[in-house]
């Protein structure tokens, strides 16, 4: 049988700690099934990556295995699309039928606004991704349609990269973004990109209320202390 997390279940994840999206892209995939297993007590939400070696110059990750991801468990699964406009809506739908429970879409789509309707009519959860070049400004728009706004720290799809110096000054101008916004709704504030233990502090500081975890969660050794480090990390100065 399928799992699934229940509809309100954005507005059951905490708020007194840190959130961590663990990155199925740093999963073992030969033992995937294992991995998630392991990491899933930790997970507030799974992340996968798609990107079709144009948007973004990786090639990752396809509909069928979300599928399989989507059986392994109930926590809540988000789909980063990093793909060309040509193809967009037609992912959206791929992964929505594969048992996605969050969709984000890049500002810089030029179909972001219709991608972002049509996430919404097949009843799931939205999100905005910025890219590192693009000014923080560029989300507002989107702000009162979507369950979480992204911000990347490093280069499109390339693993391995350092955060960039900016990273933190921009969750700031994010999370400002939002306050102004006065949205309603619930609107999560993510880190992605150079997550690594030197760097989590200062973007967790900077406003980010959930982290996209590869290496430092799979790679961990004690991975329950990792996450309790993670989870003791205070909001701001």
């Amino acid at each position: 049988m399928t799992e699934r997390p229940p509809r309100d279940w954005l507005e059951h994840l905490p708020k007194d700690r840190l959130l961590a999206e663990m990155s199925l892209w740093s999963a073992d995939l030969g033992g995937l099934a294992d991995d998630i297993r392991r990491v899933e007590p930790f997970t507030d939400l799974f992340h996968v990556d798609v990107a079709d070696g144009h948007f973004a110059p990786a090639l990752l990750l396809f509909p069928d295995m979300i599928s399989v991801v989507r059986r392994l468990t109930a926590k809540p699964i988000h789909v980063h699309l990093m793909v060309a406009d040509a193809i967009l809506h037609s992912q959206v739908e791929q992964f929505a039928e594969a048992g996605a429970d969050l969709i984000s879409v890049h500002a810089e789509h030029a179909g972001a606004s219709t991608a972002l309707a049509l996430i919404a009519r097949l009843g799931l959860k939205s999100g905005i991704v910025l890219e590192l070049d693009s000014p923080v400004e560029r989300a507002r728009p989107f702000v009162g349609e979507i369950a979480m706004l992204t911000l990347l720290g490093t280069r499109i799809g390339v693993k391995g990269q350092d955060l960039a110096a900016e990273a933190p000054d921009r969750l700031r101008q994010a999370e400002t973004l939002l306050a102004a916004a006065r949205t309603k709704r619930r609107v999560v504030l993510a880190a992605d990109g150079g997550i690594r233990e030197h760097t989590v502090p200062a973007l967790r500081r900077a406003g980010a209320q959930t982290i996209v975890m590869g290496s430092l969660a799979f790679g961990a050794k004690d991975l329950g202390q990792r996450m309790a480090w993670v989870h003791g990390l205070p909001s701001h100065d």
